[in-house]
């Protein structure tokens, strides 16, 4: 589904929220592979399922034009630096609930951008019946748990050892998911 932009001021920086389009392929492939190399928040490490321009506009289409998709993109100093995704099922069991996911350039972090990509979805999800928002994160992620917490999410469950990180450790997964209207 494709959503109208909104404008964001935080801390000096202004930043749009917009849907996806065919333009962005090429610059959310290069994007998607660099945040995968910032951190073990996410669950690929660089260069890992690589998705090429080509991949990302076929999920951008197929996001635009469906009704229990959202492909959302943060645009600030002329570039993409951070997208969320709301992914619904095709399965009528299933057609009720959406799974987010987010990331965000460690550059860009502290300007309310994860926040507001997280919102916007909240208020499509809402909007567009959607019953349950679902999300995994990291166990070690607390600033993220934190801001799930704060917008409604509630600790569904854990995935024990979920994700061995490049200490050799295992981590646990926490599953999170809010129920349309935060209850």
């Amino acid at each position: 589904m494709i959503i109208s932009q909104t404008e964001y001021h935080a801390n000096g920086m202004a930043y749009l929220i917009r849907s996806s389009a065919d333009a962005d392929a090429r610059e959310l492939s290069e994007l998607r592979l660099r945040i995968d190399g910032e951190t073990e928040n996410m669950d690929r490490e660089r260069g890992e399922a690589y998705l090429d321009a080509s991949g990302f506009e076929r999920i951008i289409r197929e996001d635009s034009g469906s009704p229990r998709h959202l492909f959302l993109v943060a645009v600030a100093d002329q570039r993409i630096v951070g997208f969320s995704r709301c992914e619904g099922s095709p399965l009528k069991r299933l057609s009720h609930k959406v799974e987010f996911g987010v990331c965000v350039l460690q550059d860009y972090w502290g300007y309310g951008i994860g926040t507001n990509l997280l919102r916007k979805s909240i208020e499509w999800a809402d909007s567009n019946g959607i019953k349950k928002m679902g999300l995994n994160v990291l166990e070690t992620n607390s600033k993220a748990i934190g801001l799930y917490q704060k917008l409604g999410f509630e600790i569904e469950g854990i995935l024990r050892n979920d994700k061995i990180l490049s200490d050799g450790k295992p981590y646990n997964t926490i599953v999170m998911g809010r129920l349309h209207g935060g209850g």
